[in-house]
């Protein structure tokens, strides 16, 4: 943060994280600066607010009157923080976090490894942080920020997340589940059934029985008009969707859905709150969580309005482990991702993509990431070399020796470049990061536990709701089926028709049209759905 902020709920001045000089002006000392450096520093004098990174490095020093920031208007136009393993990336997300925090924005960390729940603790002063502060020239403060604690499905620490299967949608649902492009249609006929029907798909149970009722023989007849269900495919989906319960993913979806409105929230005295999601308890589920954090992107999108430009984001979104989103991902699912990147911009909502390298990020991605932080590369096999290299040209033309100084750059340190307030990339910096003022390290589980317990939302989302749905529904029918009479022969209507059978009266006659009961279920025609396909829904 610049020297003399105001805090979003007085106004006052504080001096957190300032430097000398006020902001916009030159810094002191600069004239003494080297021709080159003072050239890089000019880039990041900016006038109106911006978040403190750190201090310029030339020629192997740290400058502290050459300080390197980034616009606050400009985080909505998403970013990049890679870095090699060990390198500083998650104290660069806390660093930038907590500022953003400060300034009533409010954040989205998806915590992998569990250690970002220390942002809301104040951090402990010790030798190392006490130099980096002063190498930067930092007025080191300690203080933690709001925060909310998230589990998916309620594995871990913190308020349980779900989402109903319905919400979700075939696309992100595929990509999970690891269907094939043949498969994935095939999943996304069955939901526009569903859909049509007004089944409402609440969790794994009602897409199971869905998809046995379409190859049975009642239910074949169904989709013959659209193409079918091949009995393979759906001996597939099922096969998937065993595994995939087996793996302990059922808890994950369900109700009560979680409202993604809720990361929008600041604190009453202004600061915006730090959402958290801790995922320790689901590393080894890279695709659950990978795809669970876009279906929260999806659904933040079709529900904010437009705002265009503005003075600050509403939300910042950093989204780990990047590299999973992409991994195999197919035409149509890359598609979507960049659209909704693209386009979520103007709603006022910033993301961040953290991974390893730029390379782990597609070019219609990499290209809408203004913002970059990129902290040490490794170089040590022919892999990493042209990893190294296809890096180094990602950035604007620079005197550094990029090759040089990406393999060089120590813990906390990055070569950056941001996008200045007229929206043009500023020069590359080589730059030694502030410290956090938060906790950096993660606090006590029991510590979570309480805080989690102790939120208001924890009532709201913490016990699941199994209430009737598409399971229900086709139970019930089939026990219809099932107690009907034995007939010798068809029964015809007095016109000569054949007179429907059980199960095609309940199909028919609404059965599966009366879920009206649930949110956003549209009664008697197909869900609207975005981009990713997952269902709009209106909030409470």
């Amino acid at each position: 943060m610049t020297d003399h902020d105001t805090t979003p709920a007085t106004g006052a001045p504080t001096s957190r994280q300032g430097i000398q000089g006020a902001p916009g002006s030159s810094p002191a000392g600069s004239a003494s600066l080297p021709p080159e450096a003072q050239e890089i520093a000019s880039g990041y004098s900016f006038s109106g607010p911006a978040l403190e990174l750190g201090a310029l490095i030339w020629d192997g020093h740290c400058l502290p009157d050459a300080q390197v920031r980034i616009p606050l208007p400009m985080l909505n136009r998403h970013g990049l923080v890679a870095g090699a393993t060990g390198t500083g990336k998650t104290k660069t997300l806390q660093l930038v976090a907590e500022q953003l925090s400060a300034r009533g924005v409010p954040v989205f960390l998806a915590d992998v490894k569990g250690d970002l729940s220390g942002i809301s603790e104040p951090g402990a002063a010790n030798d190392r942080i006490r130099s980096r502060a002063a190498e930067v020239r930092q007025r080191w403060t300690p203080a933690g920020s709001p925060a909310e604690f998230y589990a998916l499905g309620g594995m871990g620490h913190g308020i349980p997340l779900r989402a109903t299967v319905t919400s979700f949608g075939p696309l992100l649902l595929s990509k999970a589940l690891e269907l094939n492009q043949t498969q994935e249609q095939s999943l996304g006929l069955i939901f526009h059934y569903a859909d049509t029907k007004g089944l409402e798909l609440t969790d794994l149970k009602d897409l199971r029985a869905v998809v046995a009722f379409l190859t049975s023989d009642e239910g074949k007849q169904e989709l013959k008009d659209i193409g079918g269900l091949s009995t393979a495919t759906a001996g597939v989906i099922l096969r998937s969707l065993t595994a995939f319960e087996a793996q302990g993913m059922a808890d994950f979806f369900g109700e009560p859905e979680f409202d993604t409105a809720e990361l929008l929230r600041t604190a009453g005295d202004g600061r915006g709150v730090v959402s958290v999601l801790e995922l320790p308890a689901v590393q080894d589920r890279p695709r659950l969580f990978s795809t669970f954090l876009m279906w929260m992107l999806a659904d933040l999108f079709h529900d904010l309005p437009e705002i265009g430009d503005a003075d600050k984001p509403k939300l910042v979104f950093f989204f780990d482990e990047a590299h999973l989103l992409f991994d195999d991902a197919s035409k149509a699912f890359l598609e979507s991702i960049t659209r909704t990147v693209r386009l979520i911009r103007s709603k006022g909502v910033g993301v961040f993509f953290v991974t390893q390298t730029p390379k782990d990020v597609p070019s219609e991605v990499l290209g809408q990431l203004g913002n970059r932080v990129q902290h040490a590369l490794r170089a040590f096999t022919p892999d990493d070399q042209k990893a190294l290299k296809a890096t180094v040209k990602t950035f604007p033309d620079s005197p550094y020796d990029l090759e040089e100084i990406l393999t060089g750059l120590g813990t906390g340190e990055a070569v950056v470049t941001v996008l200045s307030e007229s929206g043009a990339p500023t020069p590359v910096a080589a730059t030694r990061l502030r410290a956090p003022e938060s906790l950096m390290g993660p606090v006590d589980p029991a510590a979570l536990d309480r805080a989690a317990q102790g939120s208001p939302l924890y009532g709201r989302y913490a016990q699941a709701v199994d209430r009737e749905s598409a399971y229900e529904k086709l139970t019930a029918a089939q026990a219809a089926r099932a107690a009907e009479p034995p007939r010798p022969a068809e029964r015809r209507t007095e016109g000569g028709d054949r007179e429907p059978s059980v199960v095609e009266q309940v199909v028919g006659s609404g059965v599966f049209k009366s879920l009206a009961r649930s949110v956003g279920t549209q009664i008697g025609r197909e869900i609207t759905r975005s981009l990713f396909g997952t269902a709009r829904r209106r909030r409470r």
